[in-house]
C-alpha cells in the first residue's frame, strides 16, 4: 500500500488543478441557463474516469440531468464497490456576499474556496484519484469497482431513483461508498450512519382577489400574511415541541448507548454557537444539541413570499402570501404520512376569511446504517490509517434521499465516508474545502478499496 500513497502524496498539486478545472463549471443543476455547464461537468467526470483506468465508462442521458456509469470488474472473487457522488451544485446567491467569484478556485488558508469544493465536487474526486493511484502503480484494484456519478443531487435525483429501479443488475454491488457527510471535526475520521430524512411543503394563502390598499380596507380585510405567520406560529409551541396532531407517533428513540456515544464526542456548545453566529442556542427541550439535530425530527419555515418587499413604501393588503415548510425526519417517520397529516394541520388551523392550499414538493426516507457490516469495518480501518486517530461515529442532520434507495434496491450498506465540515458553507456564498481533508480523504479512499477487499 505504502506505493499507492506515496503517488498520492506525490501527486496532490497535479490533482488540485484538476479539481480547479472541475470547480470552474458553474453546473447548477436548478437553473435552466446552466443546461450546457451541466453537461460539461458530465463530460469532465466521464473523462477523468476513463483516465483513471476504468475500462468501461458511459454517459447515460436521462429526462433529467445526464448520469455518468463506469465500472472496472476484474478482480474475480473480491467484492464490488459502488461509489456516488454528484456534481451538480446549489446557485451562488446572493453573488455579492462572496469574497472571490464562485467559479474562480481560490487557495486562501489550507482551503479552496468555490461553489462545489466540499458540497460535493471536491468529496466525489477523492475515489476518482483514489482509483487512479492504485492503476497507475499497481496496474489493478483490490475490489470490484462501479461509479454512479449524478447530476440532479441538489434537486431530488429524480433522475437516478428512476434510474436504479431499471438497472438494479448493474449496479449490484457488496457495499456503497458516498463522500457527501460531514466530518465531526477537523481532522477527526468520522462515519456517519443516520440521516433524517424530509417532507418539504408550500402553504398558499389567498385572501382577496387583487391587493388591497392597506389603508381603506386594513382591518377589515383578512390580510395574508398576518394570518400566515400566525399558521406558522402555531407549529411549534415554546418548548420546541411540534404540534401537529401524529406528528411522533412513528419517531425511533436514540438507545442508551447512542446518548452515550454522543456525550463521549468532543462537542463544544461555545463553539458550535460561534461558529453559527448566533447569542444563544434554541431547540427542543429535554434534548441536547447534537440530539436536536441528529435524532429529532423538525419542522421550519424556510422561507416567505408575499406583499411588496422593493425599496421604499407600499401600503397594500396582499392578495397572497406563501411560505416553503421543511420537516427534517428521523426513523421511523414517513414523508408521505407527515406531508398528510401537515396539510390537515394547516387547513384546520386556517380562519374562514382565506383560502389555504398545501402542496407537497418533496420528500425523502431517513436512513440508518449497520455497524457491524464488513464494509462500515473497512471504512473505519482505512479512515483510522490515514488519518491516524480512532474512527468516532456520528448520525448527521441532513439528507441524502437517494440513500435509502440505494439500501432498499441494491441490498447493500451505505458507508457515509464524508471528508466535509459543516462549517465550509455549503449551499452558503463562499463555500470551501480543507485541502488537508482532500488529501487524506483520498488516501482513506484508497486504504478502504484495500480493507474491504480482506473483508
Amino acid at each position: 500500500m505504502q506505493d499507492v500513497i506515496n503517488y498520492i502524496e506525490r501527486n496532490q498539486p497535479q490533482f488540485l488543478e484538476e479539481l480547479k478545472d472541475f470547480l470552474r463549471i458553474p453546473s447548477i443543476s436548478a437553473l435552466p441557463e446552466n443546461k450546457e455547464d451541466i453537461n460539461r461537468a458530465a463530460k469532465f467526470v466521464e473523462d477523468k474516469l476513463k483516465a483513471a483506468g476504468l475500462n468501461k465508462v458511459e454517459i447515460f442521458m436521462t429526462e433529467g440531468h445526464p448520469l455518468i456509469y463506469g465500472e472496472w470488474l476484474g478482480a474475480p472473487g473480491k467484492p464490488t464497490v459502488l461509489v456516488y457522488g454528484h456534481y451538480d451544485v446549489q446557485p451562488v446567491d446572493p453573488i455579492e456576499l462572496w469574497q472571490s467569484a464562485p467559479f474562480e478556485p481560490e487557495i486562501r488558508d489550507g482551503k479552496i474556496w468555490a461553489r462545489g469544493a466540499t458540497d460535493d465536487k471536491g468529496q466525489m474526486f477523492i475515489h476518482i484519484k483514489s482509483v487512479e493511484a492504485f492503476f497507475k502503480e499497481k496496474g489493478t484494484l483490490p475490489v470490484n469497482v462501479k461509479f454512479i456519478i449524478e447530476g440532479e443531487e441538489e434537486i431530488g435525483s429524480e433522475s437516478l431513483e428512476t434510474f436504479i429501479n431499471s438497472h438494479t443488475e448493474l449496479l449490484k454491488c457488496d457495499a456503497v461508498l458516498i463522500s457527501d457527510t460531514s466530518l465531526f471535526d477537523e481532522g477527526i475520521p468520522t462515519l456517519t450512519y443516520g440521516l433524517r430524512g424530509i417532507s418539504f411543503m408550500e402553504v398558499e394563502v389567498k385572501g382577496p382577489g387583487k391587493d388591497l390598499h392597506s389603508g381603506s380596507f386594513g382591518g377589515a380585510v383578512g390580510n395574508p400574511i398576518n394570518i400566515l405567520a400566525q399558521m406558522i406560529s402555531k407549529l411549534q409551541d415554546k418548548n420546541g415541541h411540534i404540534k401537529i396532531p401524529g406528528f411522533y407517533d412513528d419517531v425511533r428513540k436514540a438507545t442508551s448507548e447512542e446518548r452515550k456515544n454522543f456525550k463521549r464526542l468532543p462537542f463544544s456548545e461555545k463553539k458550535f454557537t460561534k461558529e453559527v453566529g448566533v447569542k444563544q442556542l434554541q431547540g427542543e427541550k429535554g434534548y441536547s444539541t447534537l440530539e436536536r439535530i441528529w435524532v429529532r425530527p423538525t419542522c421550519d419555515c424556510n422561507g416567505i413570499i408575499g406583499g411588496y418587499t422593493g425599496k421604499g413604501a407600499k401600503t397594500v393588503l396582499p392578495s397572497t402570501a406563501l411560505a416553503k415548510i421543511s420537516m427534517r425526519l428521523v426513523p421511523d417517520q414517513k414523508p408521505a404520512k407527515i406531508a398528510k397529516l401537515f396539510t390537515n394541520y394547516m387547513k384546520k388551523i386556517a380562519p374562514k376569511s382565506v383560502t389555504v392550499t398545501v402542496r407537497n414538493i418533496h420528500g425523502a426516507l431517513p436512513g440508518i446504517t449497520p455497524l457491524n457490516s464488513p464494509a462500515t469495518q473497512a471504512a473505519s480501518i482505512a479512515m483510522e490509517k490515514a488519518f491516524g486517530r480512532k474512527t468516532v461515529y456520528m448520525r448527521e442532520g441532513g439528507s441524502i434521499p437517494i440513500v435509502n434507495v440505494f439500501s432498499t434496491k441494491l441490498k447493500a450498506p451505505a458507508v457515509l465516508m464524508g471528508m466535509g465540515l459543516d462549517s465550509e458553507n455549503l449551499h452558503s456564498p463562499n463555500e470551501h474545502f480543507s485541502l488537508n481533508h482532500f488529501r487524506l480523504g483520498i488516501m482513506s479512499s484508497a486504504y478502504f478499496l484495500d480493507e474491504f477487499s480482506r473483508k
